[in-house]
């Protein structure tokens, strides 16, 4: 049965508590990845999304809430902008970030609210974590309303992002299988063709994507290593002793150093697809 779309404020909305390990996480997320890789994205989302003020938006495992407040800032003074995720404690750092959000715990397969509820549906770098992409994809069409609008960005394959590459070899070698799928697994709908064929297994008839080339910026090194081994690996279940992160980060600096600068930043080339759908009706 569908969940009604409430109004009641986000204190209301009875988040589940994170626990303390979630929540540093989830900072860790906010303050490393976000200005190094997400940020850049969030406009370019909202844009291909074509948001506007009085539009009503659902951000779909909306994390801290970088493309929500972006939405926020478009839709003006009263905008109407919901955030939905799975996790504790992303939903905790973004309500305390921004508590006028109407920030919401629900899963992406079965979202909790009402059909034909949204004029917008965005989702920035989730699609890849679903375990059921085209379900999730249903789900964002089902509460849209007609005429209404989908954004979808997902990586592009992980060979556009060097970087990324070299780390999941380093933690293949240094850390084994699974820390090094922890930082593959974001690319693993880098394939137009595998994005095309999800969104045609979703029902959807109409629809483009476009590539966006990017650049992830972190100040140095020990940011880079920070942000993949303490706060994204932790996110991902992996969880790894110091010596061992001593290590990978000598690895990286040897295997990194090509795209460092004068200034010791670190500035490497990364790539995303954004799937814009339209509903019927638009």
């Amino acid at each position: 049965m569908n969940i009604a779309l409430s109004t009641a404020p986000p204190e209301a909305a009875g988040l589940p508590p994170a626990s303390s390990q979630e929540t540093i996480a989830a900072k860790f997320y906010e303050e490393s990845l976000l200005p190094a890789l997400f940020t850049q994205y969030a406009p370019r989302v909202v844009v291909s999304a074509g948001i506007r003020a009085g539009h009503r938006v659902l951000d779909v495992a909306c994390g801290t809430g970088v493309v929500s407040r972006e939405a926020a800032a478009v839709s003006g003074k009263d905008a109407l902008v919901t955030g939905v995720d799975i996790s504790p404690g992303m939903l905790a750092v973004a309500r305390d970030i921004r508590p006028t959000i109407d920030w919401r715990f629900g899963d992406a397969a079965n979202l909790p609210f009402a059909d034909a509820v949204f004029d917008r549906v965005v989702c920035q770098f989730g699609l890849m974590f679903f375990a059921d992409p085209a379900r999730a994809l249903e789900e964002m069409q089902r509460v849209l309303k007609p005429g209404g609008r989908i954004a979808v960005a997902v990586w592009d394959s992980i060979s556009a992002a060097p970087g990324s590459a070299a780390m999941g070899e380093i933690l293949e070698r240094l850390a084994g299988p699974r820390a090094a799928e922890a930082i593959r697994l974001p690319y693993r709908l880098g394939d137009i063709a595998q994005l095309e064929g999800l969104a045609k297994a979703a029902g959807i008839r109409e629809f483009e994507i476009r590539t966006h080339p990017g650049e992830s910026r972190f100040p140095d090194l020990q940011v880079l290593v920070d942000a993949e081994i303490r706060g994204w690996l932790p996110i991902m279940g992996v969880h790894l002793d110091e010596p061992l992160i001593e290590a990978i980060e000598h690895e990286c600096a040897r295997r990194l150093g090509e795209w460092i600068d004068a200034d010791g930043a670190l500035r490497i080339p990364t790539s995303a697809h954004i799937l814009a759908a339209f509903a019927e009706g638009g």
